[in-house]
């Protein structure tokens, strides 16, 4: 079924009224039931994505991180189980692996007084059990596998429907006898 113009505006719009999480998806296919999953999927991550490259500078200021920093620093020292980074995502209305990666790099630079790579942040976001603090440890993985949109799980399962899509078409061409130059990882080697 093709969407119209319209028909996008008006999930968009009413995407602009929610906060942007999972129970706000089963809203939007509440509310849209003629559209298809996929589509209302793909509309969310389009619209979340526009909202967070719109808001992504003032959550990276000096003060912006210091504020969260401190916030979840004081959030951990009343509650250390509740979920206070995924809690202030929300509230600031971010994405919560984004949230997780500034408090995360905050803290490691105070822990090192120095700037940790991105390669260290990346490694600690995909898997927190190398984060040398347990609670932060807890907090990142909570807003990991609670964000819809960003951060590494989201990336295995994007990288994981883009190679079967990949397989399937693969299979399509071989089943139709057709040329093709398949790519894996460095090597690219011509099929038939």
């Amino acid at each position: 079924m093709k969407l119209s113009k319209a028909q996008y505006d008006e999930i968009a719009q009413f995407l602009g009224h929610v906060q942007p999480t999972r129970q706000s998806l089963r809203k939007l296919k509440e509310k849209f039931p003629s559209q298809s999953q996929s589509t209302l999927l793909s509309i969310f991550s389009q619209e979340y994505q526009k909202q967070i490259k719109r808001t992504h500078a003032k959550h990276h200021t000096a003060e912006a991180v210091e504020t969260y920093y401190q916030r979840y620093l004081n959030g951990v020292m009343k509650n250390a189980a509740a979920p206070v980074l995924l809690e202030l995502a929300n509230e600031v209305d971010f994405a919560p692996s984004l949230m997780a990666r500034i408090v995360l790099e905050r803290f490691l630079q105070e822990r090192e007084q120095a700037i940790p790579s991105k390669t260290l942040i990346n490694s600690m976001l995909r898997d927190p059990s190398q984060i040398p603090d347990g609670v932060l440890a807890n907090q990142v993985y909570q807003c990991t596998v609670n964000d819809c949109c960003y951060g590494p799980l989201v990336d295995c399962i994007k990288h994981a429907i883009g190679h079967e899509h990949e397989v399937l078409l693969r299979e399509m061409l071989l089943e139709k006898n057709l040329s093709f130059i398949a790519c894996t990882t460095f090597l690219v080697y011509k099929c038939h």
